[in-house]
């Protein structure tokens, strides 16, 4: 994903605007989609009550839009519980129509203890989000509309920008881009590696550059399709060597 490009205009800022109204509503839909799991979890077959959008538990969310980028669209929740999930859109910009539901790309995960400590903990130092993060001293590039959102059973805080000076904020913003960067890696190895194992070591390349410069977060996310491709005999065995160095960054172990 690449995001330092120039603003594209008034028409989409106007595009992002519609789609950060519609993200507002999908983090809801991904708090609940939380919530439904802990309690199916808990209390197995037994039927229970749909849930409020509220969280039953504190949660920190992360939405990002841009409709001239793929994925034009996407919400990251993870829980107190380190609890989460991914849902992003991908769709052409020009569509008139907004993405439907069999356009999305779904993954749950478990965050790693010390990110799910570090995000809460940043959530406090910036009261919840109760307040204007975003930079309006001079123009500045648009890098795409992005929400963090912090929700419990009794309150709901959310801040928009599109910049922001903050550094609590920004490092919130690079590790959620981050986790975007890692699921939708792993997602693009797992199309290539049914379809066209030979281009595997050119996105394991990417990929681990990006693990190496702190572009990409929560590599342990990935892990499975890794370890596949490092134990893959059809495989080069460059890639399958990349997976395994990546593997390491991820604190993962590659037989």
């Amino acid at each position: 994903m690449r995001l330092m490009i120039c603003d594209l205009g008034g028409r989409a800022s106007r595009r992002s605007q519609i789609a950060n109204q519609k993200s507002q509503i999908l983090v809801y839909r991904v708090l609940i989609l939380l919530v439904i799991t802990a309690a199916l979890l808990s209390a197995g077959a037994q039927h229970q009550p749909i849930p409020q959008p509220r969280p039953a538990v504190p949660a920190v969310s992360f939405t990002f839009a841009w409709p001239s980028v793929e994925p034009h669209r996407y919400v990251i929740v993870i829980d107190s519980g380190g609890k989460g999930a991914y849902q992003s859109w991908t769709a052409d910009s020009t569509a008139a129509q907004p993405a439907g539901e069999d356009d999305s790309y779904e993954q749950k995960f478990a965050a790693s203890p010390a990110a799910r400590d570090r995000v809460f903990a940043l959530a406090s130092q910036l009261k919840y989000f109760n307040g204007d993060f975003d930079f309006r001293k001079r123009p500045i590039a648009f890098t795409g509309d992005k929400t963090l959102a912090y929700a419990d059973p009794d309150q709901h805080y959310e801040t928009r920008y599109n910049w922001s000076e903050n550094p609590g904020i920004e490092e919130l913003t690079s590790f959620f881009q981050g986790i975007a960067e890692t699921v939708e890696s792993g997602r693009r190895l797992q199309r290539l590696r049914r379809f066209d194992r030979l281009g595997l070591d050119e996105e394991l390349k990417s990929l681990e550059h990006a693990a190496v410069e702190h572009r990409a977060s929560e590599l342990q996310i990935i892990a499975p399709i890794l370890l596949e491709i490092a134990e893959d005999s059809a495989v080069l065995n460059i890639a399958r060597q990349r997976a395994r160095h990546i593997l390491q960054l991820a604190g993962a172990n590659a037989r």
